[in-house]
């Protein structure tokens, strides 16, 4: 039986997880061993939410707080959204072991069209909050909450399945 497993496992060895540098997974734009992009991803993250939630507060009680409040949300969020979406993609261009995988490139790309929904959101914004909101802004929003999940979900699994940008490597 023992020949039989190591049959198997050369049988489905993955031939991306041979290539020179797929282990090399710590991050290289840090502060003292912390991560940039992972320190700063936070901020883009709730105000995306908090950006849906003052369209829907607006939608609901037609208070101009919350359309102003969601005008500050786009563009803090997308200004904030830029920052991680540099120090993120510096992390992909310079650890091997991050662009070896498909799904650090799947993260990219849907941070990257968030960063165009939220840029797209704040800019609608921009000259006259208040009716931005209904029906398009709300409609950015609800995508923008949608582009966070699917993002974050990307991210997470890098992080806590692979371990990219947070461990030491071998």
């Amino acid at each position: 039986m023992p020949e039989q497993t190591d049959k198997t496992q050369e049988h489905f060895s993955d031939p991306i997880a041979e290539k020179v540098g797929f282990d090399q997974t710590e991050s290289r734009v840090e502060v003292h061993g912390h991560p940039i992009h992972a320190m700063s991803v936070s901020f883009p993250i709730a105000l995306s939410f908090c950006l849906l939630g003052a369209d829907v507060l607006y939608w609901w009680t037609a208070d101009a707080f919350w359309a102003r409040a969601a005008l500050w949300a786009a563009g803090t969020g997308f200004l904030f959204g830029m920052l991680a979406g540099f120090a993120g993609t510096a992390e992909l261009l310079l650890v091997k072991g991050i662009r070896a995988r498909a799904a650090a490139w799947t993260h990219a790309i849907f941070a990257v069209t968030l960063l165009a929904v939220l840029g797209a959101n704040w800019g609608h914004r921009l000259y006259g909050y208040e009716e931005a909101v209904l029906p398009y802004g709300i409609l950015l929003s609800g995508l923008g909450g949608v582009m966070v999940a699917f993002t974050g979900w990307h991210g997470g699994k890098l992080v806590f399945d692979y371990r990219l940008g947070t461990s030491k490597g071998n």
